[in-house]
């Protein structure tokens, strides 16, 4: 039988919440039951100003909510963010998220985005908080009053942030009651009980797998969670395999865009970080700015969670204990040209294995580069053999994706096939089902690799559902057809998307920015991105050609001139892939214009735009502005210059035809 919202108890729910029970509950239950609880669930030595803290909650709230008809919940866990909310409030149709700054005496500008980051996490990703309005107060125990508050709500029912002293709780609490609207009101233990079905930043997860949560913790509670540990656990049975038969295998994992491969192969890396361990995993990735960002994200978490609880961590130390398994994988390649051991991980995850170069190109490297004159080797063949230095046993795992090439000399799949194939007779072969020629570029050696006994193809290393887009799951095909100029499809798919996914079209620069501003909450990250082709946005104040540190410009805060806050530097394809923001301005230039038979590609040579004749580098170009249109998880606008009829380098007319295609979709113009 339903528990009727005015039932006096309610089973806790110690996943989701270390105290939680119908306020009739709270109310009649002793304080030091309640504190007692709450000190049961923690995973940290409690000291003193936590203690003080809860029992100042638990005195404040029990005055003033103990006559209402309600659910109250403290601690409540935010997986993705690895953290967790002070105190949940149901009441009626109203979530409120409070949260105490006990002793402080000021309303920070950090504490105010906290409180609201926690309500916007609900809203995305708690399945029973979708629909419900939620407000997000912020109670500093020792401030003065703020006079003046105005309730703001957004499109979605989140409000903005209410500032209260803890004698005025109450009071904001009835007043937003009377004020929202009287929907029907949340069942206590439905909303409790709801799937929470996070999506979080490959940031995000990385800084969530560092500090030791599970991969299923951090992923969707639903079939996309159980496909990654699955495919997770798979990994980690291939590499005690490997070790117990003293075999050498490679195993490649697929999965669709967004699915969570890096995921995998960040999680496998973190749980065996150890280096003293002799299963001890390293995560090698050629892309340097996803490499930068994800080592810097992590030296500087495990820093400021060594500080939350009274130590002193050294950044550097933590620098080089995180440097140890996420490399470049273009040094870990040098080492092995300087020594001719095998290296010290048996072990090794390459990220987009996909784009490791061809024969040809790392040839020409090795001659130009590293003074290796005779080198006659494709990157995946040199990367197995180093590898295969090792005398007994050694593990190599492909994370493999399609499309969104953007550097010439990337190989495919096929290059690894090969290599195993006509190089390497005692490797054995784990291979996705999934794993098509068409898609991956694994050409006729995976055909014949289906005949070959050392080859073993399975379902479990493919990763079928998408984790990236928590807003929109079409976003990918709407960028796919605007690029394949499929202008019905892009229409019908723009219309799923444009509520949930905003994206608009302006002309200026100017408005593109007061409305990224506008949109973006809390600390939802924004930015401005250009192909590395776009070269005329210089009158706009964009120059590519001054290159961002990734770093800065993905993990520095507000106040910092170089992060992406400040919309002033643009990032290029080259320094976004791999990573995500939440909106996203993406500036358009001539490089690829809109023509009546479909794109036209430009390259600027000194003083004009020349043509770009070679498909290759016209895919590449394609695929540059594909990846600048998917880098947003929440929405974009695209700003489309207007051009100068006095330059002829920006003659209006070119850029007029590719906003008026764009326009033509269906995209909202802001001017």
């Amino acid at each position: 039988m339903e528990i009727p919202n005015s039932a006096p108890t309610l089973t806790p729910a110690p996943t989701r919440a270390w105290y939680s029970a119908s306020i009739a509950e709270f109310s009649g239950a002793t304080s030091a039951t309640i504190f007692a609880r709450l000190a049961d669930n923690r995973d940290f030595d409690l000291v003193s100003t936590q203690r003080e803290a809860w029992q100042q909650q638990i005195a404040l709230l029990k005055q003033v909510v103990s006559d209402l008809d309600g659910l109250i919940c403290f601690e409540f866990t935010v997986p993705r963010m690895g953290r967790r909310i002070d105190v949940v409030l149901v009441l009626g149709p109203v979530v409120f998220v409070l949260e105490f700054k006990v002793g402080e005496s000021e309303f920070t500008r950090a504490a105010l985005n906290q409180v609201w980051d926690y309500a916007l996490d609900l809203k995305n990703f708690h399945a029973a908080s979708h629909d419900a309005a939620i407000v997000p107060i912020l109670v500093a125990t020792d401030a003065d009053d703020v006079a003046g508050a105005k309730l703001e709500a957004a499109p979605d029912q989140v409000y903005a942030p209410l500032l209260v002293t803890p004698e005025k709780l109450r009071v904001t609490i009835d007043w937003c009651l009377g004020e929202i609207p009287h929907n029907t009101p949340l069942h206590m233990r439905s909303w409790l009980s709801a799937s929470y079905k996070p999506t979080p930043t490959i940031i995000e997860a990385a800084r969530s797998l560092y500090a030791q949560h599970s991969v299923e913790a951090i992923a969707r509670y639903d079939a996309g969670a159980k496909n990654l540990a699955h495919t997770s656990q798979r990994v980690e049975d291939l590499i005690d395999d490997a070790r117990r038969l003293r075999r050498k295998s490679i195993c490649f994992v697929t999965g669709v865009p967004g699915a969570g491969k890096t995921l995998v192969g960040l999680n496998v890396a973190t749980l065996r970080r150890d280096e003293s361990d002799l299963t001890h995993a390293v995560f090698l990735s050629g892309n340097g700015p996803l490499v930068a960002v994800l080592r810097e994200a992590l030296s500087r978490d495990e820093v400021n969670r060594g500080k939350a609880i009274g130590q002193r961590p050294r950044i550097g130390e933590v620098r080089k204990r995180v440097e140890s398994f996420i490399q470049n994988i273009h040094h870990f390649r040098d080492e092995a040209l300087k020594d001719p051991a095998p290296p010290h991980e048996r072990v090794v995850i390459f990220d987009e294995a996909q784009r490791a170069w061809n024969r040809q190109q790392t040839s020409n490297f090795m001659r130009r580069k590293k003074g290796q004159p005779d080198f006659n080797q494709s990157e995946p063949e040199f990367l197995i053999r180093y590898m295969d230095r090792h005398q007994d046993w050694a593990l190599i795992v492909c994370l493999v994706g399609g499309g969104q090439e953007i550097n010439t000399g990337e190989a495919g799949i096929s290059e690894w096939l090969t290599a195993v194939r006509d190089k390497f007779p005692h490797w054995h072969l784990y291979i996705s089902e999934h794993l098509h020629d068409n898609e991956y570029a694994a050409d006729t050696a995976l055909t014949e690799m289906r005949e070959d006994k050392r080859a073993h193809f399975e379902p479990n290393l493919h990763l079928s559902i998408s984790m990236r887009s928590f807003r929109a799951e079409n976003v990918s095909a709407f960028v796919k057809a605007l690029l394949d100029v499929e202008r019905d499809a892009a229409r019908v798919l723009f219309e799923k998307i444009r509520e949930r996914f905003p994206i608009i079209l302006t002309r200026d620069l100017n408005t593109a920015k007061r409305w990224i501003r506008k949109h973006a909450r809390g600390t939802e990250r924004f930015g401005l991105v250009a192909s590395s082709k776009a070269m005329r946005l210089k009158p706009h104040a964009i120059d590519i050609r001054v290159s961002i540190d990734p770093v800065h410009w993905f993990l520095n805060d507000r106040d910092d001139t170089r992060s992406s806050y400040y919309l002033e530097d643009a990032a290029t394809e080259f320094q976004v892939q791999g990573l995500e923001l939440d909106w996203t301005c993406v500036t358009w230039d001539a490089d690829l214009r809109f023509i009546p038979s479909g794109w036209s590609y430009h390259d600027f040579r000194g003083d004009r735009w020349t043509n770009v004749k070679k498909a290759e580098n016209q895919s590449y170009l394609k695929n540059a502005y594909r990846v600048l249109l998917t880098r947003a998880r929440q929405g974009m606008v695209i700003f489309v210059p207007p051009g100068d009829a006095d330059d002829h380098t920006r003659e209006p007319a070119v850029y007029d035809a590719t906003y008026n295609y764009l326009k033509s979709l269906g995209m909202p113009v802001v001017e």
